[in-house]
C-alpha cells in the first residue's frame, strides 16, 4: 500500500442521476464518495439530478452537463465520475462535451482493485476485467476516429483512426488471451491446493459480505489468538476494499479443533460483472467452502441492503446454498450493552475490541464438526501409517503406547471412523 504523504491526490466531481429505481440513491452517492477516497480522489463537489429515464446520448440533461462543465471548471476538478455504469457512447459524449476525463462506477472500482492487488494472481485477474471494460469503449470511438483520415469519400482507404483503433483493438484480444492463459495456472494450482485440504478432512470457512465491514479484523483476531503461524495477519484498514487478495489461514482452536479460514474480496453494490468473472478463481474459495461467516456492520443504518447485496452476489457465483453464520460486527457501536448475544445462526459482537471471539469459535466449531465423533482406536505398531492419518486428519485427545500397539482417542469425522472400524479399541482385528 502507498504511504498516503506520496499520494497525488485528484480533485473530482462526482454526478449522479434519480431515476426513482434506485431504493437509496442518496446512500449511493455517498458511497461513490468512499469510493472515490479508495482510489486516492478527493470530492470537491456532487451535482445530481431528477428524471424519470437515462439521456441515451449523456446520461444526463444537455443541459445538466453544460452545469456540470460549469462547475466543475469553478472547482478545478480534473476528473468527472459518474455513479453508475456508462455506454462507450455515453462516455465518449460527455467526455467531447465536458473536454476533461470522464470515469463511471464501474472504472472507478477497476481502478481501486489496481491498487490493491498484490499477489500475481489478484494482478492477472485485475489487469484482464480492466481490458475486457476497455474493449467496448474502444469499439465505441470507431466512428469518431475514422473520420480523422481518409480522402475524396473513399471508402478503400481506412483511417489513420480507424487503423490505430483496430491495432489497439487486436493487441487487447492478445493480451486478454495470454492472461487467460495464465491465469489458468494459477487456477489449477489453486485447486490442488484446495484439493489438499478438502482431503484433509480440516473444515473450510470462509468470510464474505459487504467491504468494510471488518472480515480482515475478525480474520487477524483469530489469527492472533488461535492461527498457527500467529505473525500471518492480513491488511486491515477502514477503507472500500482495503484488502483484496484471498488468504487462507489454519486455525486451531484451544480445544485441539481446527478448520481453514478464508477472507476473500468483499462486496458492493452494482459490482461489476466483468470483476466477479475475473475473479472466479478467487471466489471458488467461497464456493467450495462448508460453511460461510456473512460479516455485517452492524454500525452502518444501511446493513440490511449490504446483507441483501451479499446474498444476491454468492447466489451469482454459485454459493447461496452454503449454510451461513450471520455475523453481526461493530455492534458495539451501536449501544448494545449485551454483547456478544447469540441467536440461531447469529451472532452480535466486536472483532475490533475482541469481543464474542470465543462464542463465534464455539458456533463455528459446532457446524464443521456436527458430524465428527469421538473414538477410541487400537492401532497395531505395524500400521505406523494409520497413526499419522489419525494425527493429520483428527483431533487426538488421548495417546497412549501399549504392549499391542497405539491407543488413540480421538474426534474424527464419522467416515474415518467407519472406514477404519476394525481397529476400534476391542473390536476384531480387520486382517
Amino acid at each position: 500500500m502507498r504511504e498516503e504523504q506520496e499520494v497525488i491526490w485528484t480533485k473530482v466531481l462526482l454526478v449522479g442521476l434519480d431515476t426513482g429505481e434506485e431504493e437509496d440513491f442518496e446512500h449511493s452517492m455517498e458511497e461513490l464518495g468512499k469510493l472515490a477516497e479508495a482510489a486516492y480522489k478527493r470530492v470537491v463537489g456532487i451535482i445530481t439530478q431528477k428524471m424519470e429515464t437515462v439521456n441515451k446520448a449523456l446520461y444526463i440533461g444537455s443541459g445538466k452537463v453544460a452545469e456540470v462543465k460549469e462547475f466543475a471548471t469553478q472547482m478545478e476538478a480534473e476528473e468527472i465520475i459518474f455513479d453508475n455504469a456508462l455506454t462507450p457512447s455515453q462516455m465518449r459524449n460527455l467526455g467531447n462535451e465536458l473536454d476533461m476525463p470522464v470515469v463511471d462506477r464501474t472504472g472507478l472500482i477497476l481502478d481501486i482493485f489496481a491498487l490493491r492487488a498484490r499477489t500475481a494472481e489478484a494482478k492477472l485477474q485485475v489487469e484482464t476485467a480492466r481490458l475486457q471494460y476497455m474493449l467496448p469503449r474502444l469499439m465505441g470511438m470507431r466512428e469518431n476516429l475514422s473520420r480523422q483520415g481518409g480522402t475524396g469519400g473513399s471508402m478503400s482507404n481506412k483511417g489513420a483512426g480507424e487503423t490505430k483503433l483496430e491495432l489497439d483493438r487486436r493487441k487487447i484480444e492478445h493480451r486478454i488471451s495470454e492472461l487467460k492463459k495464465e491465469l489458468s495456472t494459477v487456477v489449477k494450482n489453486r485447486a490442488t491446493m484446495r484439493k489438499k485440504r478438502e482431503q484433509s478432512r480440516i473444515p473450510q470457512v470462509a468470510l464474505v459480505g459487504y467491504t468494510n465491514a471488518g472480515k480482515s479484523t475478525i480474520m487477524n483476531r483469530l489469527v492472533e489468538r488461535y492461527g498457527e503461524s500467529r505473525e500471518k495477519t492480513v491488511l486491515e484498514k477502514d477503507m472500500l476494499f482495503a484488502t483484496l487478495d484471498t488468504n487462507v489461514r489454519l486455525i486451531k482452536t484451544e480445544d485441539k479443533s481446527s478448520f481453514f479460514l478464508a477472507d476473500t474480496v468483499g462486496f458492493i453494490n452494482k459490482l461489476p460483472h466483468g470483476l466477479i468473472k475475473a475473479f472466479q478463481s478467487t471466489l471458488e474459495e467461497v464456493k467450495y467452502a462448508d460453511l460461510l461467516l456473512q460479516v455485517v456492520d452492524f454500525s452502518d443504518e444501511h446493513h440490511k441492503q449490504h446483507i441483501d447485496v451479499t446474498q444476491e452476489t454468492l447466489k451469482e457465483i454459485g454459493a447461496g446454498d452454503i449454510p451461513q453464520i450471520i455475523v453481526y460486527n461493530k455492534a458495539d457501536l451501536c449501544g448494545m450493552d449485551d454483547i456478544p448475544k447469540v441467536s440461531g445462526n447469529k451472532i452480535y459482537m466486536a472483532a475490533g475490541c475482541e469481543c464474542g471471539l470465543e462464542e463465534l469459535i464455539r458456533m463455528i466449531n459446532n457446524f464443521t464438526h456436527a458430524d465428527w465423533i469421538e473414538e477410541t482406536f487400537l492401532i497395531p505398531f505395524d500400521k505406523g501409517n494409520l497413526v499419522s492419518f489419525f494425527m493429520e486428519h483428527s483431533i487426538v485427545l488421548e495417546e497412549e503406547y501399549l504392549e499391542n500397539g497405539v491407543k488413540l482417542r480421538v474426534s474424527c469425522h464419522i467416515c474415518d471412523a467407519d472406514k477404519y472400524g476394525g481397529y476400534r479399541l476391542g473390536a476384531s482385528p480387520e486382517q
